[in-house]
């Protein structure tokens, strides 16, 4: 781009958002590698309006930043022009507490959501691994963590959402229009209007060793009997047991803490039960240098599915996530090589087609992410 030419695109940008919200790009400001030439931080739906018909009328390729948690992941972009960051985007307006509703800015921080919400005794019922992830974010990818087992994807308890496509017009849509699959919006979601429950009084944890993934279909269906709000597994590769824990949530603390007891009866041997969760639950089990996959299986099958993936590396592979959904992620060393990933995934690929099953790569070292097939964003969860 010619100095003129990104003054100008500059000057446009400072215009709508603010001298103090739209800049040059900074090393920080990078995607899957790639630097943007400008971020812009714009405050209201007609800002954003402005600045994607601004970037649309220049040709430039925009990326959307909340907090910034998955910006690598998936399909990395050929090139970076213009981050939409919406920091600014921020806040919760027209909560109906009796009606269990409220609109927030897609930009809020989901722990800054839940904290809001807490003072009126209710919650979104959602618990995105990324602790920093902003509700649109989260909206953007439909992540979602263990909570998914009984309140089902974040999308679900979406009611309405304002967005601005990548044409730089605003939009609203409805179940009476037919909600748009949130992650498939080409543009910025801004708003969106969101269905509450109670925050739950009490909540306890079972949790037992697992020694190989056979064992848990049988501990599965005995906690699936108890009405959990999530059962996750984490299976380590280092030698050590795994880990089933279940989650139990309610009004009544002796009802909750019962339940929980319960199984941990059920499940024998080693089974504990404790207030707070295991430092694994709803944490990803891979890093930024690591290859993460996302398995979706049958809940029968999950053992199968992981047994396969191991066997085609020849060790055992890491996996976490819902066992009683077979949903999930696995992880790879990050040093694998592109020819031999893709080998991999064929393998899995065929084990898992008699299985009903798919995985995909959610997020990988960006030099390997641009030589592999990626998840597309709507793919990732």
């Amino acid at each position: 781009m010619s100095e003129p030419r990104t003054e100008r695109v500059l000057d446009a940008l400072v215009d709508i958002c603010g001298p103090d919200f739209a800049r040059v790009g900074r090393s920080v400001d990078a995607v899957a590698g790639h630097r943007a030439a400008f971020v812009a931080v714009p405050a209201t739906t007609r800002a954003v309006a402005d600045t994607l018909r601004l970037a649309a009328d220049h040709g430039l390729r925009v990326v959307v930043r909340g907090s910034g948690s998955k910006i690598d992941w998936g399909r990395p972009p050929p090139a970076v022009d213009l981050i939409v960051d919406t920091g600014r985007l921020s806040g919760m307006w027209n909560h109906d507490v009796p009606a269990l509703t409220a609109e927030v800015a897609t930009g809020t921080p989901v722990a800054a959501l839940q904290a809001a919400l807490a003072l009126r005794g209710q919650r979104l019922p959602v618990d995105p691994p990324s602790r920093t992830a902003t509700v649109g974010g989260m909206l953007a990818v439909n992540e979602s963590g263990p909570l998914r087992y009984r309140f089902g994807m974040p999308a679900e308890h979406v009611d309405r959402v304002t967005y601005v496509d990548a044409a730089g017009r605003a939009a609203e849509s409805d179940g009476e229009q037919g909600r748009p699959g949130l992650a498939e919006i080409d543009g910025v979601i801004t708003s969106a209007v969101v269905r509450l429950r109670p925050l739950p009084a009490a909540r306890r944890w079972a949790a037992v060793p697992v020694p190989n993934p056979l064992r848990l279909a049988a501990l599965v269906t005995a906690a699936s009997d108890l009405e959990p709000s999530g059962v996750e597994a984490d299976l380590p590769a280092d030698g050590t047991a795994g880990t089933l824990a279940a989650l139990f949530e309610g009004d009544d603390e002796a009802s909750v803490a019962g339940r929980a007891e319960r199984l941990a009866g059920m499940w024998g041997d080693g089974a504990t039960v404790a207030p707070i969760a295991p430092p694994w639950w709803g944490r990803y089990p891979f890093g930024r240098d690591e290859i993460a996959l996302r398995l979706s299986v049958p809940a029968a099958d999950l053992p199968a599915a992981i047994y396969a993936l191991g066997d085609a590396i020849g060790a055992a592979v890491p996996f976490r996530g819902s066992a009683a959904l077979g949903v999930g992620h696995a992880v790879l060393p990050g040093t694998f090589t592109p020819d031999r990933v893709e080998s991999l995934l064929d393998t899995l690929r065929h084990v898992l087609m008699a299985r009903n099953g798919r995985v995909v790569i959610v997020a990988a070292p960006v030099a390997l992410a641009r030589r592999v097939e990626m998840a597309a964003r709507h793919d990732m969860f």
